[in-house]
């Protein structure tokens, strides 16, 4: 079986691009697509490695014979965050499968979860210790794991919580303290206790361990966390305190301690994303709970961030808790969904991590190991990901199905025989979105039929066979619209279908719907 390896996670523009063929193949040249149309074609070198000439930034697809990859070119590494996990800093590990994981899902980005001694110390534990619940750490496994991340194109983030701080330091900060109307200080079960993030000397604090920690481990960033409460609260010296505006302080004070830094701040179901997403960090994440548990809920949620988020990437941890109660077919249809959802919106999913994992759990540590089945279908949706960046994750891109589908409209319909299409997440229909990118009209149709509700993080039932749908369109004076469609289930690439004009609308057969089709149309000539 071959495979094909990006070197790379991603590439800056004017880097020399070089895939790795692992594997025998009869194969003597690979073929390079970009939006479904070849540009180049490519002899593999002795040294099994497949050489791409410069090309402009973007998503690529790169082919040999039936295997297939994906590699982005960037101006900016900044410009997306495809958002992984470490959780193993045991001594002497092999770190090698992590460096595959990153360039195989195009990993950007790379959270290093619990690698600190305790919350308020993070490098007090010397080259090797135990971290706060137990798990054994080793500094230089840390490094090497940063090593080889940055190896691979990407970019690796020390995880901080900002305003945690364990019992055995506690003594030293509870004139800090978040309390409660009790009097009680705001915590984590008895593990840990809040203070205010924005006290002046908790800050000083604060950054100089951040900045001790990229002097120390080599950390590109920091993923900045908080618990999502309080929201307001008194401190121990009785002043009210919004927690949202001392988030923004934290920020802008970590900001002007660390320019250089990459920081990422979770915004806890949505809190306080409207007053963060404009700061200087370099994502808008968002860690969703109840009652954020519909795939149109995360929809709202990815939009509310976009409208706020000034161009930078969103991201959603959307834990896949599912694949602990159901089995692997069952859960990889919920995380189908899922990513069909987020995708289709412009937003990524922090999800695979180390060499086989996923999240399950908002405690890292308590991933799941995945079957080859869920790996392979990562692979699938990452490199369509990747392979269709400008007409899924640009910034640029608009919703407008209010403006083209539906009776008064009658500019772009999808329909199916004796199956309802809904422009909202709607269990037993196939749920329509259409976007503007570019000159290009992109038409989302994700696969509910069958389906006896919406909820993300539950067991699916397989998808229900749609049939072909019908795509009719209004056309432009005697130009015929040229019509794609790509399906990461099914090829992956962007396949013409055939369209016929009659008067004054275009027509075409759509192939059958599996989790998440995308249709793109282009209705001017190029």
């Amino acid at each position: 079986m071959t495979e094909l390896l990006p070197t790379k996670a991603a590439y800056l523009f004017g880097e020399s691009v070089e895939i790795e063929v692992r594997g025998a193949s009869a194969e003597t040249e690979a073929a390079v697509y970009h939006l479904g149309d070849e540009v180049a074609r490519i002899a593999i070198t002795d040294d099994a490695l497949i050489r791409l000439p410069e090309l402009q930034p973007g998503g690529y697809r790169v082919e040999l014979g039936t295997a297939s990859t994906a590699i982005e070119i960037t101006d900016s590494v900044r410009a997306r965050l495809r958002y992984g996990f470490v959780v193993d800093y045991s001594p002497g590990r092999d770190v090698t499968a992590v460096g595959d994981l990153v360039r195989r899902l195009h990993l950007t980005g790379v959270q290093f979860y619990d690698w600190a001694y305790r919350h308020a110390g993070l490098l007090a534990g010397g080259e090797e210790y135990h971290d706060a619940l137990g798990q054994p750490v080793s500094l230089d496994t840390v490094r090497r794991l940063v090593d080889t991340v940055r190896a691979a194109g990407s970019r690796s983030f020390g995880y901080a919580a900002v305003y945690a701080v364990g019992p055995d330091a506690w003594p030293v900060w509870q004139h800090d303290a978040l309390l409660t109307s009790s009097g009680a200080p705001y915590g984590l079960g008895d593990f840990l206790f809040l203070v205010d993030p924005a006290a002046s000397d908790w800050l000083e604090h604060f950054t100089t361990g951040l900045r001790s920690s990229i002097e120390s481990v080599g950390f590109d960033g920091f993923h900045l966390d908080q618990y999502g409460y309080p929201k307001v609260a008194l401190r121990a010296d009785g002043e009210v305190v919004d927690v949202a505006e001392s988030f923004v302080t934290l920020i802008d004070a970590t900001r002007a301690a660390l320019p250089d830094a990459h920081l990422v701040l979770n915004n806890v179901n949505d809190f306080p994303t409207w007053r963060t997403a404009g700061l200087a960090q370099d994502a808008v994440y968002i860690e969703p709970w109840d009652p954020q548990v519909t795939l149109g809920s995360l929809a709202r949620v990815v939009d509310r961030a976009r409208s706020v988020a000034g161009g930078k990437p969103v991201v959603l941890a959307a834990y896949q808790h599912v694949y602990d109660t159901a089995d692997a077919a069952a859960s990889d249809r919920a995380t189908r969904l899922t990513m069909a959802t987020l995708f289709s919106h412009g937003a990524t999913q922090l999800l695979a991590g180390e060499a086989d994992r996923i999240l399950v759990d908002p405690y890292y540590v308590r991933n799941h190991v995945v079957e080859d089945s869920t790996a392979q279908m990562l692979v699938r949706w990452y490199d369509f990901l990747v392979e269709y960046d400008e007409l899924l994750m640009s910034p640029e891109i608009v919703d407008v199905t209010a403006s083209f589908a539906g009776r008064y409209n009658d500019d772009a319909n999808i329909s199916f025989d004796d199956i309802p299409v809904s422009s909202e997440a709607v269990a037993g229909a196939v749920w329509r979105r259409i976007t503007r990118a570019g000159d290009r009209l992109v038409i989302h149709l994700i696969n509910l039929v069958g389906q006896d509700d919406t909820l993300w993080d539950s067991a699916r039932h397989p998808f229900a066979d749609t049939g072909e749908g019908t795509l009719r369109l209004r056309a432009v004076g005697g130009f015929v619209p040229r019509v794609r469609v790509a399906d990461p289930d099914n090829g992956g690439r962007l396949s013409d279908v055939v369209v016929s004009v009659d008067g004054d609308y275009a027509s075409a057969s759509l192939p059958k719907l599996e989790a998440w089709q995308v249709v793109v149309i282009e209705l001017v000539p190029r």
